[in-house]
């Protein structure tokens, strides 16, 4: 039979219960001051001898009194103890120690004792107490930002050393300046861990050098057993013999699986990243990989031979690159390239390569792999017209992220890339961004015709934010997007263009088509839509049948009450609209445009979650109270936010919008917004709505 966990986070609840009894037993004293109570709760400690699972305490101030404790605690199976940020110092860590050194049964910790003040003392006392833990199995130790020192790492990693049962193990060190011994003493114990087949590792900024990165990579080789490793090892200046060391000790690791290995700011150099990529390719288990090279300076001959180690990687099915800033140029991403190509089973590639010296036909060359699922971020690239051609042979390709935001892009290098794009006729997943990238109508319009050509398309991101997209390149969109009849899922950025009433014409008109849209976020916010425009953008919403889930972003584009309205009739046409987020702020409605949107959308028969921003219009009372008596017909209607600051909205309005959302019958959770001077009003609105008694929340506020 399963016990049952016991949780408390009131001390004296806790204190009145049968204490004999618990076995499962969670104990969260945040924010809570005990320190008088200290010595009266390391004494309640000894009482439980079937224990299995300790407490939760964070911010106060813990001595050595809960050490005594658990000291007693003798049949203690499963510790969890959070002390982060106590200032227990050496003598509290001691007498932490102490204490564990008690608890011989122990088969699982955690210990969080991050910024604690703790030094060599404290470190070696809590070694002293894992020596005697000869049962551990699972270990999460969290000691980053104290001050350790070598001494303090080696104190600590005997311990660990006597560990030998240990089959999982997280160790948080960053920040504790053990320097090159240290990290050697760290590699020395771990060698004794054989058993180990999970480790997480943090050392990050820890001045351990080339040969305490060389004497971890040594103990690591003896910890042949290893299937999951996350190593970080960041500003460490381990430099070249650093990184061969790691990677001589990685290559004994045959049966690693998965691997994150982060190696930014450590100057490995051009030989570093070969000594790399020669240790992994003695990983042929490996099936995921994270490497983080950033700022590196590995040049193009330290991009090849980490790729040509790599190639040897061949069950690599998940590749994760970060190359950012090591200076790589065209040889550098060709021969990258070319190596990956020969990962047969490889998948999924996710490229980080901004800040190097890779033009488009170092980026299409690596592309000459067919892969089936691509993500690629080259911030600060010039981008013209070798991408296009590179993706335009990845025939296979299923799953693409292109982040091409704030890149020098010309217009022929985009529309090479659509017409690459277009070639990949198994597209399902595309995530595009082109943020602005001085894309212009012809451009746009290019991508439009692009998108005609896929249709097994069903989930799209296509981020055009601040561009010069005009009617035409929107309204091109648009038809590419009604030729997409799978499409279910789409984001579409288009804020901070030039689009007005002709170009929302084309988006709705292309979105009408879309017949198994179900999820659409739609952000035209900074545009020149108009009333025409916003009316017309809902009649092509209000053909979208089987749209579920709607956000639309219009602030700042004068839609009126013409378009307001207009907008209201549509969406109340999307008869499965379950999940609606309209902003409209600033955009010259009055009474009758929100007294329409509220008719309008009341006949929205399955809405359910609503939000609402009509902050810096001019609704008045009339408009709030016709808005809320439309809103009255959501008989659906479960959960409402109404932003309405800056409305000139008085009692008489506020009036009108509680008896019209009173009708709401299922409405269970409220927000209103408005700004301060109105807040009176609201406090009589929130008494009349707690009185109906079905309100479950309400939120009342100026922010």
């Amino acid at each position: 039979m399963t016990e049952e966990i016991k949780y408390f986070d009131n001390l004296k609840e806790f204190l009145k219960s049968s204490l004999q009894s618990h076995q499962l037993l969670d104990i969260n004293l945040t924010k809570v001051t005990i320190l008088q109570s200290e010595t009266r709760l390391g004494s309640i400690l000894r009482k439980f001898l079937n224990l299995l699972k300790f407490f939760n305490r964070s911010n106060i101030n813990v001595g050595s009194s809960i050490g005594s404790g658990l000291s007693k605690c003798v049949n203690l199976l499963n510790l969890k103890l959070y002390l982060n940020k106590n200032q227990i110092g050496d003598d509290g860590a001691s007498g932490l120690g102490s204490g564990l050194s008690k608890c011989t049964n122990l088969s699982n910790l955690t210990l969080e004792l991050g910024s604690n003040q703790i030094g060599v003392e404290g470190a070696s006392g809590l070694g002293f107490g894992l020596s005697k833990c000869t049962n551990l199995s699972n270990l999460s130790l969290d000691l980053s930002q104290n001050q350790i020192g070598v001494e303090g790492a080696s104190g600590l990693c005997f311990g660990l050393s006597k560990c030998t049962n240990l089959s999982n193990l997280t160790l948080y060190l960053s920040f504790n300046q053990i320097g090159e011994k240290g990290a050697q003493s760290l590699g020395s114990g771990l060698s004794k861990c054989t058993n180990l087949s999970n480790l997480t590792l943090f050392l990050t900024s820890n001045q351990i050098g080339a040969e305490g990165a060389s004497g971890l990579g040594s103990g690591l080789s003896k910890c042949t057993n290893l299937s999951n490793l996350i190593l970080e090892l960041g500003s460490n200046q381990i430099g070249v013999e650093g990184a061969s060391g790691l990677g001589f000790g990685l290559s004994k690791c045959t049966n690693l699986t998965n691997l994150k290995l982060r190696l930014f700011q450590n100057q490995i150099g051009v030989e570093g990243a070969s000594g790399l990529g020669s240790g992994l390719s003695k990983c042929t288990n490996l099936s995921n990989l994270t490497l983080f090279l950033s700022f590196n300076q590995i040049g193009d001959k330290g991009a090849s031979g980490l790729g040509s180690g790599l190639s040897k990687c061949t069950n690599l099915s998940n590749l994760t690159l970060d190359l950012w800033g090591t200076q790589i140029g065209i040889d550098g991403a060709s021969g990258l390239g070319s190596s990956l190509s020969k990962c047969p089973n490889l998948l999924y590639l996710t490229l980080y390569i901004s800040e190097n010296q890779i033009d488009d036909k170092g980026l299409g060359s690596i592309l000459r792999k067919f892969f089936n699922h691509f993500t690629l971020n080259p911030s600060n690239t010039k981008i013209t017209s070798g991408l296009g051609s590179g993706i335009g042979k990845c025939s296979n390709l299923s799953d693409l992220t292109l982040n091409l935001n704030s890149n020098q892009i010309d217009n022929e290098g985009v529309l090479d890339l659509g017409s690459g794009l277009a070639k990949c006729t198994n597209l399902s997943n595309l995530t595009l961004q082109l943020q602005q990238s001085q894309i212009d109508d012809e451009v746009a319009s290019g991508l439009g015709s692009t998108l005609g050509q896929w249709d097994n398309l069903s989930n799209l991101t296509l981020n055009l934010i601040n561009n010069q997209i005009g009617d035409e390149g929107a309204s091109e969109l648009g038809s590419g997007l009604g030729n997409c009849t799978n499409l279910s899922n789409l984001t579409l950025k288009l804020k901070q263009n030039h689009i007005g009433a002709v170009g929302a014409l084309g988006l709705g008109s292309g979105l009408r088509k879309c017949a198994n849209l179900q999820n659409l976020k739609l952000d035209l916010m900074n545009n020149l839509v108009g009333e025409i425009g916003a009316s017309d953008l809902g009649s092509g919403l209000g053909k979208c049948t089987n749209l579920s889930n709607l956000t639309l972003k219009l602030q700042r584009n004068k839609i009126g009450d013409e378009g307001t309205s207009g907008l209201g009739s549509g969406l109340g046409r999307c008869v499965n609209l379950s999940n609606l987020t309209l902003k409209l702020e600033n955009n010259l409605i009055s009474a009758i445009g929100a007294s329409e949107l509220g008719l309008g959308l009341g006949q929205g028969t399955n809405l359910q979650n609503l939000t609402l921003q009509l902050q810096w219009n001019q609704i008045g009372d009339e408009g709030v109270s016709g808005l809320g008596f439309g809103l009255g017909k959501c008989s659906k209607l479960q959960n409402l936010t109404l932003k309405l600051q800056y409305n000139q909205i008085g009692t008489n309005g506020l009036s009108g919008l509680g008896s019209g959302l009173m009708k709401c019958t299922n409405l269970q959770n409220l927000t209103l917004k408005l700004q301060d001077y109105q807040m009176y009003i609201l406090q009589e609105l929130k008494a009349k709505f707690l009185k109906s008694k079905r309100l479950i929340t309400i939120q009342i506020s100026n922010q």
